[in-house]
């Protein structure tokens, strides 16, 4: 979101190209004079020399790189105000044809000098937080598969017949006929799969700690009544967004999330090419993966689904409307907060159900199953009186609402 700055009192223009060691710093006034030559400061005595050398009256820059929001909270409260350049905004500096550190600065003042920066939202700590996170998960995520990956390659090598959920199974492994180096391989794998399966799930546990959490609750539990949305997909969901006000309708989210689709509108020739991919990939990641699990348990989403893909005959991008269209639900939830309309209170009651049995009983605060489901029931503001109803040919219970308010009320709980 743009808001004017007021440069009335601005002195010095200040730029910040950072690197893994050090920052080069440099200073122009408004008639693009240098007023700080361009320096090199050594990251570890960055903050000392900011509190020495930077103060009210001063506009400073930063680009978007890895390390940039320790550089931005260290100089955020010394200056008049700061703002950080999207890398790819600014891509003439990486294409320029005279590449040096000092032109890098120079290029950014002058951007800053005109107003005409490309800015980025610079998110509050509680978000960069979350999506460090959600960061690591990935990780952990791609390395087990890389792991099983390699597994599979071995059985495919030796042609052998992987009984269903064997894959992971050190007893089945040491039946095979496997030479020495083999099955030391097999044996590490195998470690580090477990390894990596218990990072994952203590990462989920504090997911769902955050899901519920005074930070999250509020927006996670609106999230996590669409159909497709789990504790992952709405810890992921969140952390990219990160204050839905910053988008005033739900078009400026689908092209903040890139499944909006590309225009070629020149003269005569109007072309719809493909999705412009522009935003946060975690984002687009998803939604595509939340919409593939909502048509499968969703009537309404299964029909939508079903009436696009004759249309377009190509599942992908059929599923790509459904991720669009779920986006902008979570805008509605999000903004307005709304229930979601394609769903009864008995399908929120057994999703709310379902959630409660992912959740250990530190996440769930000392309630049961039954009670949990009709405490997030609450905290959506919906009122039913639901406390029996059948699903997947089961009788599902929840606990009634006045059960759950002397629980609250014993645990010190709030909705």
């Amino acid at each position: 979101m743009k808001f004017e700055k007021d440069t009335s009192g601005i002195k010095r223009y200040i730029g910040f190209d950072i690197h893994k060691e050090y920052a080069l710093v440099g200073g122009q006034n408004a008639r693009q004079e240098w007023v700080m030559q361009s320096r090199r400061v050594g990251l570890e005595k960055f903050r000392a020399w900011a509190q020495a050398n930077l103060c009210p009256g001063d506009a400073a820059i930063i680009e978007t790189t890895t390390n940039v929001w320790d550089v931005y909270d260290i100089v955020a409260p010394l200056v008049s105000y700061v703002v950080v350049a999207h890398a790819g905004g600014v891509r003439q500096i990486a294409e320029a044809r005279v590449k040096t550190d000092k032109k890098d600065i120079e290029r950014l003042l002058k951007l800053l000098i005109a107003d005409i920066v490309p800015e980025v939202w610079v998110p509050p700590v509680a978000v960069r937080e979350l999506r460090g996170m959600i960061s690591y998960r990935n990780r952990l995520v791609k390395t087990a598969t890389m792991i099983r990956n390699r597994l599979q390659s071995l059985i495919h090598r030796h042609n052998l017949l992987l009984p269903k959920g064997a894959l992971t199974d050190k007893a089945w492994w040491e039946t095979q006929t496997l030479n020495a180096l083999e099955k030391i391989q097999i044996r590490q794998e195998l470690e580090l799969l477990a390894g990596l399966d218990k990072n994952k799930t203590e990462v989920d546990a504090e997911l769902g700690r955050q899901c519920l959490g005074e930070q999250w609750g509020r927006q996670a539990v609106r999230l996590l009544q669409l159909s497709g949305f789990g504790v992952v997909m709405t810890m992921t969901v969140l952390s990219a967004i990160g204050d839905i006000s910053r988008f005033e309708d739900a078009k400026k989210l689908v092209g903040y999330s890139g499944l909006g689709p590309g225009v070629h509108d020149s003269g005569k020739e109007h072309i719809e090419k493909r999705i412009t991919k522009s935003g946060r990939k975690e984002l687009r990641w998803a939604l595509v993966e939340a919409a593939w699990r909502a048509i499968r348990i969703s009537p309404y989403w299964k029909e939508q689904y079903e009436k696009y893909l004759r249309r377009m005959r190509k599942p992908n991008q059929a599923i790509v409307v459904i991720a669009r269209k779920l986006l902008v639900a979570v805008w509605h939830v999000l903004s307005k907060e709304e229930t979601d309309e394609h769903v009864s209170a008995e399908d929120l009651a057994y999703k709310m159900l379902v959630l409660a049995w992912d959740l250990d009983e530190e996440v769930r605060m000392g309630l049961s199953y039954k009670q949990f489901a009709k405490y997030a029931l609450m905290k959506l503001g919906v009122e039913t009186d639901i406390t029996r109803f059948v699903r997947k040919n089961v009788a599902r219970l929840v606990a009634p609402k006045a059960e759950v308010l002397a629980r609250m009320e014993e645990l010190g709980l709030t909705c």
